[in-house]
């Protein structure tokens, strides 16, 4: 199995996980053996500072990902990954390796569309090229889903306190 992670650095298996998969600045590959690490690649992103609809996910398809892993991702982009047979999984967070332990684990799983997604009323989709190349509404996306992964890291911390 091979698993595709949105990554801000990298960094292989160390990599800090990218809130946003299509402005992610790297992907990490990870090949899967079982549960078994086999082998480990970090790739630029080609569409980093740009992209049209569609064109990150065509990129993950033809590395032969079976599994995107990333912090969030529009509706748009959760159905081209479906058309193409990939499965998308939002709600990552941390480094590659923690958030590859949590998918194996069963703790992370499924996609929804990101917040900023559905905040601007586009229901699960996107209108075309909206976001991609907004400083502004990509700052904001990140600081919401970090804030998202505080309270999350919270809640854990809160749990083994008690």
């Amino acid at each position: 199995m091979r698993i595709a992670v949105s990554a801000d650095n990298a960094n292989g298996l160390d990599s800090v996980v990218s809130p946003h998969f299509g402005r992610c600045p790297y992907f990490v590959l990870v090949d899967l053996d079982g549960r078994e690490v086999k082998q480990v690649q970090s790739l630029p992103n080609p569409f980093y500072n740009y992209h049209q609809p569609g064109q990150v996910p065509s990129f993950i398809h033809s590395q032969g990902a079976d599994v995107m892993l990333t912090g969030g991702m529009g509706g748009r982009a959760i159905a081209f990954f479906q058309q193409f047979g990939v499965q998308a999984v939002t709600g990552a967070y941390g480094t590659v390796r923690r958030s590859l332990e949590m998918f194996l684990g069963g703790e992370l799983q499924g996609a929804e569309p990101c917040h900023e997604s559905v905040e601007h009323g586009h229901g699960d989709i996107p209108e075309e090229g909206e976001y991609e190349h907004d400083e502004v509404g990509r700052l904001r996306e990140e600081a919401e889903s970090l804030r998202q992964q505080l309270a999350e890291v919270e809640r854990r911390l809160g749990r083994l306190a008690e």
